[in-house]
């Protein structure tokens, strides 16, 4: 999978962020230019929640990225960790193959390690147990949810954290009221993007419906929950090109996988939105911003 990863339900288009084998259904590979950069758009948000996490984790020596996708993220932990080595795990190995190229671009190859394989199997080939473990919008890629959570645990060290990024809030990149189509269009795409949520989790292997209170979850899995806090990207208009492309990219795979799922009229708007040589497009406009929040759960291996 891939955090960069991604979105449903206003995740990261899921781009997930990270990838298993529930997701047969996603080319991964041809998706990893766009999960990479809007990895790298998000960069700040994620900086900013590394700074919370070494509050609490203080130096440790193995940090595994659980559905690290290309490999932002997992790089972005070895510049904040000096001191400790990091192991990126997806289930795709050619995003596994950028991960490792922008590590020896970054000259953190020494300390940088990818390993291909499913979740949560894949972790019983680490060397020895982390200290800690970050699982960004990887969890729900996975059937058995408090199944994969106590996997995870069992593979922290004593005194080891689970950081776990799911939920926060859908993004938004445009006024409820754009001046074409109907005033409220982006709530109307969550409501699809929901749905279609809603089937990805039913149609995973072994899928177990489950109430999404984490730190419930995370204390049945053996550990005892410590944090909780939501992480803000707010790039205001006028938004710089790699945030304007981030949004047209964004909006285009809706509009191609949402298809059906949206009225006759929310497609004009969209492809509106997607038309280049339209003054109302994304590509053009004035009012486009990027606003998305990311809420992270830590836990903790006590004995």
């Amino acid at each position: 999978m891939a955090h960069e990863h991604r979105e449903h339900r206003g995740h990261d288009e899921h781009q997930h962020h990270r990838h298993h084998h529930g997701d047969t259904d996603i080319d991964w590979a041809a998706m990893a230019q766009h999960l990479e950069s809007q990895a790298e758009l998000f960069a700040p948000l994620y900086e900013r929640a590394m700074a919370w996490l070494a509050e609490e984790v203080t130096e440790p020596g193995l940090i595994v990225d659980t559905g690290s996708g290309p490999g932002v993220v997992s790089c972005l932990f070895a510049e904040t960790f000096p001191g400790a080595r990091v192991v990126a795990v997806d289930g795709s190995e050619p995003l596994l193959e950028r991960a490792r190229a922008r590590a020896a671009r970054l000259g953190l190859a020494d300390r940088f390690t990818a390993v291909t394989g499913e979740l949560p199997d894949v972790l019983g080939e680490l060397d020895y147990p982390a200290d800690l473990l970050w699982a960004s919008n990887s969890l729900h890629h996975l059937g058995d949810q408090r199944a994969a959570l106590a996997a995870f645990a069992e593979r922290l060290a004593p005194g080891g954290t689970l950081a776990l990024l799911e939920g926060g809030l859908p993004a938004r990149f445009l006024p409820r009221d754009i001046g074409i189509g109907r005033p409220g269009l982006q709530a109307r795409l969550d409501v699809v993007q929901e749905d279609r949520f809603i089937r990805m989790r039913a149609e995973l292997p072994g899928s177990v419906a489950e109430t999404e209170d984490w730190p419930a979850l995370l204390t049945a899995a053996g550990l005892k929950p410590t944090r909780t806090r939501s992480f803000l990207l707010d790039l205001p208009a006028p938004v710089s090109d790699r945030a304007r492309a981030h949004v047209a990219d964004t909006l285009n795979r809706l509009r191609e996988s949402l298809g059906d799922g949206l009225d006759e009229d929310d497609r004009a708007t969209l492809d509106r939105l997607l038309d280049p040589e339209d003054e109302a497009s994304v590509h053009r406009r004035k009012d486009v911003f990027v606003l998305k929040a990311y809420t992270v759960y830590t836990a903790v291996r006590t004995s």
